[in-house]
């Protein structure tokens, strides 16, 4: 479903975010990138060298010399803007993004990224059928085309692979309190030994404290092992060699 998306870069100048944007487009599963009118023969060396792994995608990317061309398999466009432009468009949130998502998930989908200086013509975002601005700090808008690229197509990853994030989530098993508690009484029987908690009217505060430390770090069993192994450890008499 993922592939049902395409990339188009407007005039690009530099090599390397042509580069940048493959490798990002392959991180995320997705592959059709176009390019119209680049400012260099394309693809030159920064391309190459800043795509790593992604040369695929280089090698399939189709140039155009003119943006109608580079639209015409694809039902629906989104245009990415830094600023909000006053044209007749519906302005999407990133929020809405993941819904036109959904609508359109059956159909082809065409982003549109304009060059690094300065983005997007009102005559581009007219062949667009939503303008998307990615929501920056407000002192500073300005996104390296690359980064954009990169974000959105994160955002494409994260609605169509939700199932598999939450499972990888789920896979991280805190040890039972029961387990826990052991081994924090293991810990405090061998402070006892060592006389660690002096002077004794501190004593209460000391063994709240470890208790917060341990449960808050909310360790699994083999980390548990791990710790109740170094405790122990710490407690052995040296043996001096003879």
């Amino acid at each position: 479903m993922k592939n049902k998306f395409g990339i188009i870069l407007i005039k690009p100048q530099l090599g390397e975010n042509i580069g940048a944007c493959a490798r990002s487009m392959k991180n995320f599963g997705l592959k059709n990138l176009k390019i119209v009118s680049p400012k260099f023969s394309f693809p030159n060396h920064k391309t190459k060298v800043t795509a790593v792994g992604a040369f695929d995608i280089i090698n399939k990317t189709k140039v155009y010399s003119n943006i109608e061309d580079s639209l015409k398999t694809f039902d629906t466009v989104i245009s990415f803007s830094a600023r909000k432009r006053d044209i007749n468009k519906k302005h999407l949130t990133i929020l809405d993004f993941s819904k036109i998502l959904k609508k359109k998930k059956y159909k082809k989908v065409g982003l549109m990224f304009g060059p690094e200086s300065s983005g997007l013509s009102n005559q581009d975002l007219s062949y667009s059928n939503y303008i998307l601005q990615i929501p920056t700090s407000k002192y500073f808008k300005s996104l390296n085309l690359s980064h954009s690229v990169t974000i959105i197509c994160y955002e494409i990853f994260k609605f169509y692979n939700s199932k598999q994030l939450n499972k990888l989530g789920k896979k991280l098993e805190i040890a039972k309190k029961s387990k826990i508690s052991s081994m924090i009484n293991h810990l405090f029987n061998l402070l006892e030994t060592k006389q660690f908690f002096i002077p004794k009217e501190k004593k209460h505060s000391m063994l709240l404290n470890i208790n917060n430390l341990i449960y808050r770090l909310e360790p699994n069993d083999k980390e548990l092992r791990i710790l109740a192994s170094i405790f122990s450890s710490l407690n052995k008499k040296k043996v001096n060699d003879n």
